[in-house]
């Protein structure tokens, strides 16, 4: 991925944040500058704040500009954390900018019943219908459309090929009980084999999600989440293979206090060849290399293992993209810019200049990178998907996965603990 500040770097600290210390927000909404010319103009809100992406993403304004000349797009880039802290709010307020974006899930549908976002299902048609189904799933909500991506991608793991063959490791592992055989391996050779981010714990998370996904199937974790109940024996099952995961140390020494992407933390320390392997998504080569030395051909991709005997499948996936949506009323010419977002000609400039994945199956022809090839493979094979957890919940439930993921993996709680905890939550947000 281009923009680093795409990645899941900041995740739900915003929501906590929210409305502590804000600044006087603009005023959101299309209108008309009151002259005889009639001009539009569109706020645009994204999180495309670093390099190459904030360049792109103006210039790509600036087209729909030139090619709308009555239609004037004034566009709002913040920071991860910094724009969900300010989007918590103006939800709150009941307005939201003409075109924001959005990752879907949980969050967009609070934005949709309380009546803020533009139903899109029938002014996106055709062209809407021609984007990847996989990365439209986020932004359904009772098979209504209420976003329109731009990206897409999913978790997996990265490894160093090198260290693995040091460690007689020959292909990565498709199997739980072949992935924990590979992390035996490479630490009877003194190798380190996760980096993990304890700090942030988000990183973690993915390891939950995962395993849960393998052992109860993808469906049953949005299943759990509406009967407000993950006592299930499959997720307690989940904790319990991470529990057997933690126990045979595979982490970095001070992992729990290691932050993402600092030149300390855990994308270095996979990009500097200190550990073999990181649970992460899409963008994970852009930040090794930008946290450290990055590995080049020495870097590979695998997805995550199946595991025995569970009800998921190795072709069931866990990640999500960025999207658009509108606020409820917005005018024609967003959805004509979102339009224009979504065209393949638009694609093709995202795909060859920030790396993002396409949504646009015919712009699949601009990647490159073969690790990025091979995530694009895994997904057009997905069988099915699962949005971020702190995405696809309330941000109340999503944080307690967090933070009780993160207490497994310190060993202060047990399995039977983070299911009964996020169980707690979830029903205390009906």
């Amino acid at each position: 991925m281009g923009d680093p500040a795409l990645s899941r770097r900041g995740f739900l600290a915003a929501s906590a944040a929210a409305g502590l210390g804000m600044t006087t927000l603009s005023a959101c909404g299309g209108d008309s500058d009151g002259g005889s010319s009639g001009t539009t103009t569109i706020e645009w809100w994204n999180i495309s704040t670093t390099e190459p992406a904030k360049t792109v993403w103006a210039a790509l304004a600036r087209k729909f500009e030139a090619q709308n000349p009555k239609v004037k797009i004034k566009i709002v880039q913040l920071e991860n954390d910094a724009y969900k802290s300010k989007m918590t709010a103006l939800t709150a307020s009941g307005k939201l900018p003409d075109i924001f974006h959005t990752w879907g899930g949980g969050v967009l549908k609070q934005q949709v019943d309380a009546g803020l976002v533009e139903d899109l299902t029938d002014s996106t048609k055709p062209w809407g219908d021609a984007l990847l189904p996989v990365a439209k799933e986020p932004y359904l909500i009772d098979d209504r459309v209420y976003g329109i991506p731009f990206d897409i991608g999913m978790i997996g793991f990265w490894y160093n090929k090198a260290l693995f063959a040091k460690a007689g490791i020959s292909a990565p592992p498709t199997t739980w009980s072949g992935f924990l055989d590979a992390v035996r391996k490479l630490k009877a050779e003194t190798i380190t084999p996760l980096a993990l981010a304890g700090k942030e714990k988000w990183p973690g998370m993915y390891y939950w999600a995962y395993l849960a996904m393998r052992t109860a199937g993808a469906e049953a974790l949005q299943k759990a989440y509406d009967d407000k109940d993950f006592t299930g024996a499959p997720f307690v099952e989940a904790g319990r293979h991470l529990e057997e995961l933690v126990r045979l140390q595979p982490f970095q020494k001070g992992f729990l206090g290691a932050a993402y992407s600092s030149p300390t933390g855990q994308a270095a320390a996979v990009g500097n060849g200190k550990a073999a392997m990181e649970l992460m998504g899409q963008w994970a080569p852009v930040v090794q290399a930008d946290a450290g030395k990055g590995l080049g051909k020495d870097l590979g991709f695998f997805p995550f293992p199946a595991v025995e005997g569970g009800k998921g499948a190795i072709t069931e996936v866990f990640g999500g993209g960025g999207g658009h949506a509108l606020r409820r009323g917005a005018p024609q010419e967003a959805v004509d810019f979102l339009k224009f977002f979504a065209s393949e000609a638009t694609d093709l400039e995202l795909v060859k200049k920030t790396g993002v994945l396409p949504v646009v199956p015919a712009a699949e022809s601009a990647i490159a990178d073969p690790n990025i090839k091979a995530v694009q493979e895994q997904l057009k094979k997905a069988t099915g998907f699962q949005l971020y957890l702190d995405q696809a919940y309330a941000p109340a439930v999503g944080q307690e996965v967090n933070d009780s993921v993160a207490a497994l993996i310190a060993g202060s709680k047990s399995p039977e603990q983070v299911a009964q905890s996020i169980t707690k939550t979830a029903k205390e947000e009906q």
